[in-house]
């Protein structure tokens, strides 16, 4: 993949005219368009994603380009997975297919951004493709020193799965799809005294010899080790990463981890995601806690550390103006571990920090040329820092 533009090259006075890739009418693109506006800038053109698919890809010279998700539409998903017709609604099919279509398209969109003059990329196609590859977004946050949960290397299926396990000596563990989001096919996986529990949201359905899996809004249990096996070699067939459970902190009776939205290097949105298993995505039926109170229960120099991590995280990719950490806290604070890096985990509706959410947050950031300097700068954060840069960057506890 070419290198668009440097993603930050000019001054971000007047003239700011930005430009959304992204699916029209989508929610992620008028929320943006909406912060936009706010600010007393013209509305920002939308370049669709199904034409980007498609090699129709046009941008205006000196454009302020903004990537957003390609999600929620199912022709685009159809054309990055190659597939003569759209998915069954719900069915997991080809992680590795849709990021091989993915990629193509921020390939043909890389070389586009190269080739248009004045262009500025807030967040560069090639850290997004490292985003959406879990092994290699994990490698590369442990090559800086950004703490994560160890991992295996690639497995082919059940059995190949539990003999890694023996010789790591890991009785829990979370298989994840090396291409997926939203907790789309994850597996909560435990196994004790030949016993095999696995906890995930994926709905597998027999009808005669034809096996399907479907996503969820409903966290199921196995403890069949035949259904285990069939949704595990699914999933591996299609490539996993396979990372050693970390205990999770807890909070008011659940277990708890942080999703921090980290813009032009500075941890601006924090959520508490709560849940009463494993899984603590939100939208499968999970709550948001109380980020004040947790705050106040890790202590200002413990929270300040984690905060520095999610800063040092965001630092892996220094082109790119926000991104959004999920951060692992473990029982009494003791220590914590950066579980994944989104690309497009800013929707965070009504969540506020200084008055603002996570665009208007972004918008601001370039009209005050904060995104200029996170991409100086931003290469001598990935390090190891101390606790009070995180003090000093200043997280604002969010008003939900």
């Amino acid at each position: 993949m070419r290198t668009a533009t440097s993603p930050l090259a000019s001054d971000p006075g007047g003239g700011i005219r930005f430009t959304v890739v992204g699916n029209a009418g989508n929610r992620r693109v008028a929320l943006f368009a909406a912060a936009v506006r706010a600010a007393g800038l013209p509305p920002p053109r939308v370049l669709p994603w199904l034409d980007v698919a498609c090699g129709r890809i046009a941008v205006e010279a000196g454009a302020l380009v903004r990537i957003d998700s390609p999600g929620e539409d199912e022709e685009v998903d159809r054309r990055f997975r190659g597939a003569a017709e759209p998915a069954e609604h719900g069915r997991i099919k080809s992680f590795a297919g849709w990021y091989r279509g993915f990629r193509a398209a921020l390939a043909r969109l890389d070389d586009e951004l190269a080739g248009t003059p004045g262009v500025q990329v807030l967040n560069r196609p090639d850290d997004l493709a490292v985003m959406f590859d879990k092994p290699r977004c994990a490698r590369q946050l442990a090559a800086a020193g950004v703490p994560v949960p160890p991992a295996l290397g690639p497995v082919a299926g059940w059995e190949e799965l539990q003999a890694a396990l023996a010789a790591a000596g890991w009785n829990r563990t979370f298989v994840k799809p090396a291409h997926g989001s939203s907790a789309s096919g994850v597996v909560a996986l435990a196994i004790a005294g030949g016993r095999v529990r696995a906890t995930t949201p994926v709905e597998l359905v027999r009808d005669g010899r034809d096996v399907r899996l479907y996503n969820s809004l409903r966290v199921r249990t196995y403890d069949d080790e035949r259904d285990v096996a069939v949704i595990v070699n699914a999933l591996c067939a299609d490539g996993v990463h396979v990372e050693r459970w970390f205990p999770k902190a807890g909070l008011d009776g659940r277990v708890i981890d942080l999703r921090v939205v980290v813009i032009a290097g500075r941890p601006t949105h924090a959520v508490v995601r709560a849940s009463r298993s494993p899984l603590t995505n939100l939208h499968l039926g999970n709550r948001r806690g109380d980020a004040t109170r947790l705050r106040a229960a890790m202590g200002e120099r413990t929270w300040a550390t984690a905060m520095t991590t999610c800063v040092r995280a965001a630092a892996c990719f220094p082109r790119t103006l926000q991104v959004a950490v999920d951060l692992l806290l473990a029982p009494g604070w003791r220590r914590h571990a950066v579980a994944e890096v989104n690309a497009f985990g800013d929707l965070l509706p009504g969540v506020l920090a200084s008055g603002r959410d996570t665009y208007a947050e972004q918008v601001h950031a370039v009209l005050c040329g904060r995104h200029l300097a996170w991409a100086r700068n931003a290469g001598s954060l990935a390090r190891p820092a101390e606790p009070q840069d995180a003090v000093r960057q200043g997280v604002v506890p969010c008003t939900t």
